[in-house]
């Protein structure tokens, strides 16, 4: 019976993970009224919050040596990082990072779990530092704005909801700009502005759109981002060990848990430290309780640190009950940081990024790029020459126009001839393409698909090397009794 009791409790004290703080019963949501957080942690949320933000909105309109700081225009396919160009053809590279990128988060959740949610998150800093903080300020606390929703639509009502709305639109249209700014250039984004939506409609409605997705996730949508959308928090389930520091709850010191009596400062030895206030559910942006454990919805955030501590300072006990720790360092009581996972996970990430910039620091500025011109042959001229004719393109990854030459070093007998322009000038940040006619002796040919080698030359300095194939007919070469043959 002792056993059977003992596993019903424990399915009881299991049951909080087969729902959501915010979806009732019949499915419907529930609208989260987190408390006003403040303390230690939160104050250094709000500077770190206010540099990242600042970076945010500064950084489109940085440039380097004429050019953007960071841009990541997808449309044109054209990406620029710390003042680097990056091209489709340097989509190995973006590959590459990207790889490197995840491994370092998993790397990061694997040692400190969900930190990233709580501290840097975009979702999190507007959400909780922004929006959340605007929504404090006109309705109130949590208890204040539970009263104001449930009441009925007076002046005052109708006032703060709508001003509250207003505001929120206005940075939602902000952080729209600021967007764009990233996709397409500062610039562009000026020009949309500027002058009338029907000369840059696309612009127009792309900047619409971003700022209804931006205001009805932080003003509706809210924390389901968080729980339900956001594929980092799939993660977390996969990635988090015991030995991970996350939000910890520490229950060898909390339990069993007691209220205070009336008049009672302080709590007994044989009570443990949690006086079940249920502050830090209420300070819960996402609605859990955090004394379950480690949960799919914690975002690390230390609004429950925060008040936890306030109240561990009211009742005379040592702050920490609720803490950055991880399961091992509760139980055990020794936090185990570098494990071999972690030894694991940091060789390759160090290999990785070796190797990424080892790619990025010898790539080169020029880039060509020789092709057969798809359907044509070779073709035999009078004077025993063999002709291919060829699609050359030339990408310029700098800011500045390039003038280049062009030299058939392989083999020796080979000529080429420039069809079109002459001048070879790439423009800065472009591509130019041409056509170039090679020509090889019979007799030089040893087989149907000879590689032909160019010189690529900026200033007479040698800056790349191209190859292409070059397609003729295989001449026999005369044996010994041929020639006898034709001597007689």
């Amino acid at each position: 019976m002792k056993e059977v009791g003992q596993h019903n409790l424990y399915e009881y004290e299991e049951e909080f993970r087969d729902t959501l703080a915010t979806v009732d019963e019949k499915g419907k949501r529930v609208w989260i009224y987190p408390k006003k957080p403040s303390g230690h942690y939160h104050r250094n949320r709000i500077i770190v919050t206010v540099i990242l933000l600042s970076l945010f909105f500064l950084t489109p309109f940085i440039q380097l040596n004429g050019r953007p700081f960071m841009l990541l225009n997808v449309f044109e396919r054209k990406f620029i990082l710390f003042g680097q160009v990056f091209w489709p053809q340097d989509f190995f590279l973006l590959a590459l990072t990207l790889i490197t990128l995840f491994v370092f988060v998993i790397l990061f959740t694997v040692a400190f779990g969900r930190i990233w949610c709580g501290w840097a998150c975009p979702q999190t800093l507007f959400m909780e530092m922004v929006f959340r903080k605007i929504e404090y300020w006109i309705e109130g606390d949590a208890n204040a704005q539970r009263r104001l929703n449930n009441g009925p639509w007076n002046n005052a009502k109708v006032f703060k909801k709508a001003t509250k709305q207003f505001i929120f639109v206005l940075i939602s249209v902000l952080i729209s700009h600021t967007t764009m700014a990233y996709l397409i250039g500062i610039d562009q984004v000026k020009e949309i502005i500027t002058q009338s939506p029907r000369e840059h409609m696309a612009g127009f409605i792309g900047l619409v759109a971003f700022t209804g997705i931006f205001y009805g996730v932080f003003a509706y949508f809210r924390e389901q981002a968080c729980i339900a959308v956001c594929p980092y928090g799939r993660l977390q389930g996969v990635l988090l060990v015991k030995d991970s520091i996350v939000v910890a709850y520490d229950w060898l010191r909390g339990e069993p848990r007691s209220k205070l009596k009336k008049h009672q400062n302080t709590i007994t030895e044989k009570q443990g430290d949690c006086i079940d206030c249920k502050l830090c559910v209420h300070v819960c942006p996402t609605g859990i309780d955090i004394r379950h454990g480690t949960q799919l919805e914690c975002v690390n955030c230390t609004a429950c640190m925060d008040v936890c501590d306030d109240v561990m300072t009211k009742i005379h006990k040592p702050k920490g009950l609720i803490r950055y720790s991880s399961h091992t360092a509760i139980a055990e009581g020794v936090q185990k940081l570098f494990t071999p996972r972690i030894a694991g996970y940091l060789v390759v990430l160090v290999a990785l990024i070796s190797l990424l910039s080892y790619f990025i620091f010898t790539r080169a500025d020029i880039e060509t790029t020789v092709l057969k011109v798809p359907g044509t042959l070779y073709t035999k001229t009078d004077d025993d020459q063999i002709t291919n004719l060829y699609s050359i393109e030339f990408l310029n990854k700098t800011f500045e126009d390039i003038s280049l030459d062009v030299k058939v070093e392989s083999p020796s007998q080979a000529t080429f001839l420039k069809i079109g322009d002459p001048m070879i000038v790439v423009p800065k940040g472009g591509i130019l393409k041409g056509m170039i006619m090679v020509k090889l002796p019979e007799e030089a040919i040893t087989s149907m698909k000879t590689v032909i080698e160019f010189g690529i030359y900026q200033n007479g300095e040698k800056v790349e090397t191209a190859t292409a194939k070059f397609i003729g007919p295989i001449v026999r070469k005369k044996s010994s009794d041929d020639r006898e043959k034709n001597d007689d």
